[in-house]
């Protein structure tokens, strides 16, 4: 029996799994409403760093397989002809440096085999630390992954609406959902909420070669790219996927006043709903009301960049089970 695959989503998760399913042969297809940079994947900083999800017993040993293969993208440490012949991913490595306001910062545990050190008190903050990780950039990497994906015999679906999963076509006698901040109409998931985040984008900060992040309130980050800067930003329980106009001032403000530098112009603004679930990432096998089986993988906050790569070997793992239980 051939196993054909409909992935639910296009957004970094979505596309991952689509490469690993692909790229060991089966036939997969995506289906999604938004691709590219229109999903909210689109519009995340997406510099790793485990953010905004649960649970982290699950959480960090994922994160950590995706920074061990997003290491390997930039090492160009290719294993078949085929991905050698893909084209640059858009993944680098950056100092990470994350700062706090108000009191002493704690290196994870997790963080410190892979290098974390603390750093010297700075003026606008109390403490922090500094990491090596890896920064993916957007306006290349998703494109970078929809590319590797077709090379590999996969099909993106675009401008496809879904009220339910059932509804993807019974061609594909899989179904993975990936369908991020989505589900919660999908599958009625109550337990996911739409963590808004709004960015601006602005001209490369002469002499930023590093990312700045504090989490305390007001949250703030800014993270140098290849062409541009993303300073931020916002995290609130809201689905409005409207520009603040308000917002945006702020943000640059709160970067520029870090930076110590005057306030640049914004080229763009960007708004994602980060996919959090109370009850934490859902990923687990489960049977559609058609009989197929469907293996969620959603609700992964604010760390979708960073969990990808861990999130997809899972589900593979999971679907290589379930065919194989069928072929018995």
């Amino acid at each position: 029996m051939e196993h054909r695959l409909g992935i639910v989503g296009a957004g970094v998760s979505g596309l991952t799994c689509g490469v690993l399913f692909a790229e060991h042969g089966y036939r997969t297809a995506i289906f999604a409403k938004e691709t590219g940079r229109q999903t909210t994947s689109g519009a995340a900083a997406a510099l790793w760093f485990p953010y905004d999800a649960e649970s982290a017993e699950k959480v960090i040993p994922w994160a950590l397989h995706t920074y061990k293969v997003l290491v390997d993208l930039i090492c160009h440490r290719a294993d078949s002809p085929r991905r050698a012949k893909i084209s640059h991913s858009g993944v680098s490595m950056i100092e990470l440096r994350q700062f706090s306001r108000t009191g002493e910062i704690q290196i994870p545990d997790w963080a410190i085999p892979l290098g974390a050190s603390v750093i010297p008190t700075v003026t606008t903050f109390k403490t922090g630390f500094k990491l090596n990780v890896p920064l993916m950039d957007t306006t290349i990497y998703l494109d970078y992954l929809a590319n590797r994906f077709i090379e590999a015999g996969g099909e993106v679906n675009a401008d496809v609406h879904l009220e339910k999963l059932e509804d993807v076509s019974p061609a594909f006698n899989l179904v993975i959902n990936c369908a991020g901040i989505g589900a919660r109409e999908l599958v009625q998931d109550i337990a996911l909420e739409p963590h808004r985040g709004q960015v601006a984008i602005v001209p490369k900060v002469d002499n930023l070669s590093c990312a700045i992040v504090c989490d305390d309130p007001p949250l703030m980050y800014a993270i140098p790219r290849a062409r541009d800067c993303v300073f931020g930003g916002t995290n609130e329980i809201s689905d409005n996927l409207d520009v603040d106009a308000a917002a945006t001032p702020r943000i640059i403000d709160e970067c520029s006043r870090a930076l110590k530098i005057e306030n640049p112009l914004a080229l763009a603004e960007r708004v994602g709903l980060r996919p959090f679930r109370k009850s934490g990432v859902r990923l687990e096998r489960d049977r559609l009301r058609d009989g197929r089986t469907v293996i969620h993988n959603y609700g992964h906050g604010g760390s979708g960049f960073t969990l990808s790569w861990g999130c997809a070997e899972k589900v593979f793992k999971i679907a290589h089970s379930a065919t194989a239980a069928q072929r018995r």
